[in-house]
Order: C-alpha cells, then structure tokens, then sequence
C-alpha cells in the first residue's frame, strides 16, 4: 500500500460537477481537519506534518483543497469565503462523523471558525495559527479598497510564491459579509491560538482580539515572539503538534 503523502488525492464532487481533492484516512478520536490559508493547498509542511503525526498515533484527519487551490477542480479567482467555507463543509458532513477538531493557518483560522459556528455540535475543539478573521476589513488600505472597487480586483507580490497574491471584489465582498470581530463570537469548545510576534502579515493583537470575542471560557493564547506568519520552522511545526495533542488528550 502506498504511504499517504505518495498515493494521489481523492477527488469529491461537488452539486456542480466540481471536484474538490482531498486526503482522509480513518482513525481513533476526533477528526482533525486542516484548513489551508489563503493561496494554499493541503500539501504544505505544516498539514503534511500534522498528517504524520496523526498517521503515527491512529488518528483520522482530513485535508483538503477548496475549490480553485492545489489540485482542485475550478478557478482560483471564483473562489469566495463563504464558497470555500461550504466546500470544507461538504468534504466535512459527507467524509466524517462525530466530533472534529478543527486546525486552521492565517485564513483558514477564519474558516475554521466560521465552520465551527456552523457546526456547534461537531467542533470539540480549535486551533488557530495566524488565525486571521476580518482580514479584508483590517488588512487593506483605503486604496486597495478602492482600487478592487473600479477595477475588480488587487495583485500583490508575496514572500511566499512566485505568483502575486490575487483579491477578487467577489472574494472582499464575501469576506467583510462574514466578519466576525465586531461582536461575540459564538463558539464554546476549547480554543487554541498560536501567534508570531514577528508576522508582518497578522498582527499578534490579532489574537488577543479573537480571545476576547470568544465566548468560550477555555481559550488559550500562545504567542512566539521571533515567530513570523507561516509558523512552520521545525520548532513551530513541534508547537503545533504539541498543541494538537495535548487539546485531543482533553477531550
């Protein structure tokens, strides 16, 4: 049998014929699903290593690609917040059962809880890293915002491609529909929050913001100061999976 990071993807289809790429492997507890970030897939080191991990220890977990990233079917520029949350939502109801712990990096910690709002009765627990909801209000300049209105869409260059970041109006509009920092924010599993101190993408008060419009009492904030926004150094990456066990091990 081939090892999971070698066989190919699994491939889901949508309503629309669409197919969403996906890894699932069964296992003990709760499911744990990744969440990629904004231009990312379900092949970056942070979730291939988490996958090891939960591989390692019998643990199932899910990966995935939303619609237009990684080897998923359509066009990145359609994509939009809330499609994105609904193709997680669809890999999630029709791959998995019982309780999930959901793990999600810069706009998948949005995702994430926007999913578990969702499904209050399926998230027993969340991990954010760089969780970064809101960030069309927050992390656009008025000539951005400008700039997306008359032209319909923003290029970026990023540190973390070759490609320029692409914003769509569709995708900004989406996202300020779906703000959530502006009042409570509904979710009562046990939250845990890993920050740089040193990301130039998400500011670390990012964070603080998040705990404190959670209504969960369990809420726990790890900030690494030389930390930048992909977390993913070898010691970040052992954070993370530190962090993943030790909220499982609560549970």
């Amino acid at each position: 049998m081939e090892r999971p990071e070698t066989a190919p993807p699994a491939f889901f289809a949508r309503g629309d014929g669409l197919r969403l790429a996906y890894r699932h492997r069964p296992g003990t507890g709760p499911t744990i699903i990744f969440l990629p970030g904004y231009m990312s897939d379900m092949e970056g080191g942070k979730a291939v290593a988490l996958d090891h991990w939960a591989r390692d220890q019998g643990r199932a977990m899910l990966r995935l690609d939303y619609a237009g990233n990684g080897v998923s079917d359509g066009r990145f520029e359609d994509g939009t917040l809330a499609s994105w949350r609904d193709d997680a939502l669809l890999l999630i109801d029709s791959l998995t059962d019982g309780p999930l712990v959901l793990v999600g990096s810069s706009m998948g910690g949005w995702l994430a809880l926007l999913i578990a709002l969702a499904r209050p009765g399926r998230v027993a627990g969340l991990v954010g890293i760089a969780a970064a909801p809101d960030f069309t209000e927050w992390g656009f300049t008025q000539a951005d915002k400008a700039l997306l209105a008359t032209e319909g869409r923003l290029l970026e260059p990023t540190p973390y491609g070759d490609d320029p970041y692409v914003t769509t109006l569709g995708f900004w509009k989406s996202g300020q529909s779906l703000r959530l920092l502006e009042e409570e924010i509904a979710i009562d599993c046990p939250v845990r929050l890993l920050q740089g101190q040193a990301d130039p993408d998400v500011p670390w008060q990012t964070a603080l913001r998040i705990a404190e419009r959670l209504r969960s009492s369990d809420v726990q904030m790890l900030l690494i100061k030389d930390g930048d926004h992909r977390l993913s150094r070898d010691a970040d990456i052992a954070l993370l999976i530190r962090t993943v066990a030790s909220l499982l091990d609560s549970l």
